[in-house]
């Protein structure tokens, strides 16, 4: 299944090359700076009204210690408004709430304008299953969106999903947005299930059961990667639970390579769906993951949305008010996530970002 996936997403990028544009800046770097990128969303703190026009020029960013030049802030518009958005649904969402649901994300696939690409996969076994790749025709994504299994796998983890999605996703210079539904309990990690929950009192395995030999990723032409390698030493507790564990992980790795994540909560089944302690656990995760990529998190409390619509319109409105934020900065001895802070004196401006971006390591001659 992981094969499927990366040669899927390999071909749909290859073919989705001829529509991209890539976003380059005007003038080439210093040759002693490095040059970063990343995607913020104009907002308004009131939620009244459009938000106000940014400028490069009324931005002022920090990235790790160091002030950062504004190169370029280019409206995610016109010639530069291409996007890939993919829509992960959790397959251990209960069918018959979120079935009511479904036409809502039809109609919102089938809305998006001609240059974004939609994907449409569900979530199972610490992998994504994709009924449909990435494509310009939304009427065929709109039909990969199907009922959820409403069932449980040997190894549940929405957060191990994501990751195996963004490490196979080939990097392009355009926005990549997820859009999640799921509520986020962490079946995999819940010793309730058969595994070890790392942060249960008196447990012997703080690390969790391994992960799966099909969390390796092989995409040609780029080599294997594996969610593995990013997997978090996870301290000894002995209180209770906050999030789960591999929320972090999803976090980061989302970070890195520039995808930002929305979601929406769908109650799931058994036991632990019905569970309000385990439910807030799972929102919290999914929370610290859309706050930290710069995304949006949508919910009514531990209870399903009567309709998705509302949360789509403003995801929608979302999508229209983005920009692609150049930066440069001082180069670094190795590449790593640095903390990115953004400020603008511009009234009424409410800026979303990833926070962090990753600072490329500079180029040995």
């Amino acid at each position: 299944m992981k094969r499927h996936l990366a040669v899927l997403l390999f071909a749909a990028c290859c073919a989705l090359a001829l529509t991209e544009r890539i976003v380059h800046s005007e003038s080439k770097a210093a040759p002693s700076a490095a040059q970063v990128h990343l995607v913020i969303t104009n907002q308004t703190f009131d939620d009244k009204g459009e938000p106000p026009v940014l400028t490069a020029q009324n931005m002022e960013v920090k990235v790790g210690k160091d002030e950062a030049k504004v190169q370029q802030l280019i409206p995610a518009q016109g010639d530069n408004s291409a996007m890939q958005l993919f829509i992960l649904i959790d397959d251990t969402c209960q069918p018959e709430p979120i079935g009511n649901n479904l036409n809502d994300l039809r109609d919102f696939v089938n809305a998006q304008p001609s240059s974004t690409a939609i994907g449409v996969g569900y979530m199972s076994n610490t992998t994504v299953q994709v009924t449909q790749n990435l494509t310009l025709d939304h009427a065929a994504a709109a039909k990969g969106i199907r009922l959820p299994r409403g069932s449980l796998s040997a190894m549940d983890s929405s957060y191990l999903s994501l990751v195996s999605l963004v490490q196979a996703w080939p990097q392009q210079n355009v926005r990549r947005e997820v859009l999640m539904v799921t509520d986020g309990i962490d079946r995999l990690r819940n010793d309730t299930n058969g595994g070890s929950n790392p942060f249960s009192a008196g447990t012997g395995d703080m690390f969790g059961p391994p992960l799966p030999p099909s969390a390796a990723m092989d995409i040609p032409g780029m080599g294997a990667m594996s969610t593995m390698s990013t997997m978090p030493a996870m301290p000894s507790m002995t209180t209770m639970p906050t999030i789960p564990v591999d929320a972090d992980t999803a976090s980061k790795v989302s970070q890195k390579y520039g995808v930002i994540v929305d979601s929406i909560y769908a109650t799931g089944v058994g036991r632990l769906g019905r569970n309000a302690w385990e439910a807030q656990l799972g929102q919290g995760g999914v929370a610290k993951i859309t706050e930290e990529t710069g995304g949006e998190y949508f919910a009514l409390g531990t209870q399903n949305a009567v309709s998705f619509r509302p949360y789509l319109e403003r995801l929608q409105k979302i999508f229209n008010n983005q920009y692609f934020l150049v930066l440069q900065v001082t180069p670094r001895k190795k590449g790593e996530l640095e903390r990115v802070r953004i400020r603008t004196e511009v009234a009424n401006a409410d800026i979303a970002s990833a926070d962090d971006v990753w600072v490329h390591a500079e180029k040995s001659d």
